[in-house]
């Protein structure tokens, strides 16, 4: 299956806009694939990578500072357990809005571990290291700006709104204060290097009919019912995209809803997602490249880079940013 990269950006152009014409590689919680997610040395070695978006994952303390952290929850990224044994709700899990920034601060940040509480990965870094903290949504931004002006480079932020809704019913609104934080550092317009995404429908339609912000807004896409079912039934498909594309200006879908793969670079089928997103003047970022957990039925990390170009995907949510990087850009050896 060969394809070409001039239609979708002909779409693009014609129908929303393009940040440029090769896609962009999107740092997943920095290079998570290298240290523990969502810490500045994650960040800061994916910026020297050459990603050109870094991801912040936002969740809310209980004296509503936003934090970068990928779950609402603390126990499978940090040693909470150890240090507040006592906070756990009644379903054994340690909430972020329970706790406030002071003691956020105490906290150290590990590799990820799983329900068994085994590394998630057991092959990046090791569990248990306590170097690392949980940092706020502010400081992360100073440190962002300030690599970018140290290093004359322009690298993006690509905001997540972690469960909104859990939010609103904890009495907080996390999109409220989130879009404060960054209007505080120059980030509200549809040109500035920012994206804002979300699972949830509602509060994207929010963001922008509400609290009527003019930052790209990306739909999250899981592989569930739902878009299986589309994807069978190519003009509900495309009702669906252009309902999408009254508030966002992207969708950010699982890989597992592009592309399936065979045997060789050319043997994978292509699911009819990207194309419908494109012509309702949509971008596609799909997630996730991990070289150490192939998705779609690739048999090594090129092929599954190769595959995804040929469909025209317009970014990559990636855990190790040098290889996307590598596997996307003529001008890196």
């Amino acid at each position: 299956m060969t394809k070409t990269w001039l239609l979708p950006v002909l779409i693009l152009v014609v129908t929303g806009p393009v940040l440029a014409e090769r896609p962009i590689v999107i740092a997943h919680r920095g290079a998570s694939g290298y240290l523990p997610e969502h810490t500045l040395a994650a960040k800061a070695l994916a910026h020297a990578q050459g990603a050109d978006f870094l991801e912040q994952d936002v969740v809310l303390t209980s004296d509503g500072v936003p934090i970068v952290s990928h779950d609402i929850h603390l126990d499978r990224v940090t040693d909470v357990a150890l240090r507040f044994p006592e906070r756990a709700r009644p379903d054994s899990r340690y909430y972020a809005i329970d706790f406030s920034w002071p003691e956020i601060q105490q906290l150290r940040v590990v590799e990820r571990v799983n329900e068994a509480g085994k590394a998630a990965y057991p092959n990046r870094f090791p569990t248990g290291t306590p170097l690392f903290r949980i940092v706020s949504l502010k400081e992360e931004l100073q440190f962002i700006q300030g690599l970018n002006r140290s290093t004359g480079r322009n690298v993006g932020i690509y905001v997540e709104l972690k469960q909104p809704a859990f939010h609103h019913r904890e009495g907080q609104d996390l999109s409220l204060i989130t879009l404060g934080i960054l209007r505080t550092f120059g980030y509200e317009a549809a040109d500035d290097q920012c994206f804002v995404q979300c699972f949830e429908e509602a509060e994207l339609r929010r963001l922008r009919e509400k609290l009527q912000t003019e930052l790209r807004l990306i739909q999250l896409v899981s592989d569930g019912k739902e878009w299986q079912s589309l994807l069978q039934n190519p003009t509900r498909l495309e009702r669906r995209l252009q309902s999408i594309s009254e508030y966002a200006d992207g969708i950010g879908p699982s890989l597992s809803l592009v592309v399936s793969g065979g045997q060789g670079d050319q043997d994978f089928s292509e699911t009819p997602l990207v194309p419908a997103a494109h012509r309702a003047g949509l971008e596609v970022h799909g997630w996730t490249f991990r070289s150490d957990q192939l998705s779609c039925g690739a048999k090594d990390f090129g092929q599954l880079h190769r595959w995804t170009q040929a469909v025209g995907l317009d970014g990559y949510f990636t855990d190790f940013p040098d290889k996307t990087v590598h596997f996307l850009r003529d001008d890196v050896p």
